[in-house]
């Protein structure tokens, strides 16, 4: 499987922050196979499209990304999970890794920061 393949859900409350990740992985490569604007709709797609990574905010309406998080890896104790925080969020990533993240990108989203961290997270 190749780098082209990898096929990402893209989660986060602000549709502008969506497309801002949306475009950094589609110009590199990746497929982004949904979105989701808050944590319980996150849960449904990973559970339809059992994506390879997801890139999830921390703060969101109804259910936040940490919640969504520990669901998805009761679902699949294998996802690959990706927390999204704005600055000054420490604490919460510190729970978000602890819950299972492999690791966070703090917005605003510096492409290259993005990028390193699906890379790493993915193995490829």
């Amino acid at each position: 499987m190749g780098i082209m393949s990898s096929r990402i859900l893209v989660v986060d409350d602000a549709a502008f922050m969506r497309m801002m990740i949306k475009d950094i992985l589609t110009k590199n490569g990746y497929i982004v196979v949904d979105e989701a604007c808050d944590g319980a709709q996150a849960v449904d797609k990973y559970k339809d499209c059992k994506p390879d990574l997801v890139t999830m905010d921390i703060t969101m309406p109804e259910m936040d990304g940490i919640a969504a998080l520990k669901i998805i890896k009761q679902i699949d104790s294998t996802a690959k999970v990706i927390m999204c925080s704005a600055m000054g969020q420490q604490a919460m990533v510190i729970d978000a890794i602890q819950a299972g993240a492999k690791d966070f990108v703090v917005k605003p989203f510096q492409a290259d920061r993005v990028l390193e961290a699906v890379k790493k997270t993915l193995g490829k």
